[in-house]
């Protein structure tokens, strides 16, 4: 699991599929709401990504996206601490994804695990497009659009990560490295100030003249704890203390997030497109109604046949809700049959009853200021647009796509 630097950027983003469940809540919103806390974050909304599937009927998309957005908010997600925005409001993310489109050869876009699986999945539609073999590109481009150092995936995402490193890689092979480096570093160590500024040249002579390890270190501990310094004169100081350069698109790393198993309703994995969840802001009556009648363990036909727990997917609930003697007494009384399936659910059912309800009181401030919403998205927007505009200035230069 990688271990992210204090102060590094991170990045990632959500396609608007309408509510969202508790499936998204636990595996990735949660994770989100500890990160915005401990590094610079910058979470998007997707709405170009869901058009490489749903393009036929985009009509309710806005709707997706505002409700995508309450739930964020409910869920804990702070627009004072974290960048929250709509993809297709940073239009730099689809100049860059075109001008990474001329470099990407198509053998790597065919090879993603995931355009083979979804065009196998999803029978329904035709996948056959540009824009659906070209997400994985502009998944890239969101992520280096902000020169991101860190994205949370788990398993399964990790190889969109691994084509954002070639891609970058690629372009900094074509293109060199950052031009007017050592003059920008100049300004960047200035900045630091006073007695860091002298600290800085000094650290950076020990390890570059002698080698010690000890130096680098200290060396890169006032780079990180300097909160004044952009992203990018970060990057500077830590290549320029290092011996290297600062590429133009840095690449990023593959945040792996622990993220517990929520089962839905019928035993699989909590989804959309099985009809099985629970979503976040749901009717209190209607989240009882189906945990009471949620699948349990096929072995207890009768309420005096003996279960196994790990067979059940109410004990994945459990794994995520309840505390240890919990967990103990509903295992023994499951393996005995000393208590019925019911039974076991009704602590459950007071935990995530109790769980939706906090979170609907959290959603009402938004859902009664419409105002409220529009300013969160309309400073994110612009807030993400500021960091956008400078890479792609750089890699414009870069590109000789400038006319001064």
């Amino acid at each position: 699991m990688s271990t992210p630097h204090p102060g590094g950027r991170v990045l990632s983003g959500m396609r608007p599929t309408g509510r969202l469940h508790l499936g998204n809540y636990h595996g990735a919103l949660r994770n989100w709401v500890r990160l915005q806390y401990e590094h610079e974050c910058f979470f998007f909304i997707a709405d170009w990504h869901m058009l490489t599937t749903g393009y036929e009927d985009p009509s309710r998309l806005p709707e997706f996206v505002h409700e995508v957005l309450i739930d964020w908010l409910s869920a804990g997600l702070n627009p004072g601490v974290a960048t929250l925005f709509v993809q297709s409001h940073v239009p730099e993310h689809a100049e860059l994804h075109l001008l990474l489109s001329m470099i990407t050869p198509l053998g790597w876009l065919e090879r993603v695990p995931s355009y083979k699986d979804q065009q196998e999945q999803i029978k329904d539609k035709d996948l056959a497009t540009y824009g659906f073999l070209g997400y994985p590109l502009l998944q890239s481009a969101d992520i280096l659009i902000y020169r991101a150092q860190h994205v949370p995936v788990g398993d399964d995402q990790v190889a969109h990560v691994e084509l954002t490193r070639e891609t970058a890689r690629r372009f900094n092979h074509l293109y060199g490295r950052e031009p007017d480096f050592e003059e920008k570093v100049e300004r960047a160590i200035k900045s630091l100030g006073g007695r860091n500024t002298t600290l800085y040249r000094q650290l950076r002579r020990k390890f570059q003249e002698a080698g010690e390890q000890q130096a680098l270190e200290r060396g890169r501990a006032l780079v990180h704890s300097n909160n004044r310094l952009t992203v990018a004169d970060r990057d500077r100081l830590l290549g320029y203390l290092e011996g290297t350069g600062i590429a133009i698109l840095p690449e990023p790393q593959a945040l792996l997030t622990e993220t517990p198993k929520v089962p839905g309703l019928d035993g699989r994995k909590m989804s959309k497109s099985y009809g099985n969840t629970i979503e976040m802001r749901e009717e209190p009556q209607s989240v009882e109604r189906k945990l009471r009648a949620m699948k349990t363990d096929p072995a207890r036909g009768r309420r005096t046949d003996p279960g196994e727990p790990e067979r059940c997917p109410v004990w994945d609930l459990h794994k995520i809700y309840s505390g240890e003697d919990t967990r103990k007494w509903a295992a023994e009384g499951c393996r005995s049959a000393g208590i019925g399936c019911l039974e076991c659910k009704q602590p459950l059912i007071e935990k995530i009853v109790a769980e939706v309800t906090e979170l609907r009181r959290r959603a009402q401030e938004y859902l009664e200021n419409p105002e409220l919403l529009r300013d969160i998205v309309a400073e994110g927007s612009e807030k993400a647009r500021d960091a956008a505009r400078a890479t792609l200035e750089e890699v414009r230069r870069a590109m000789h796509l400038r006319s001064d």
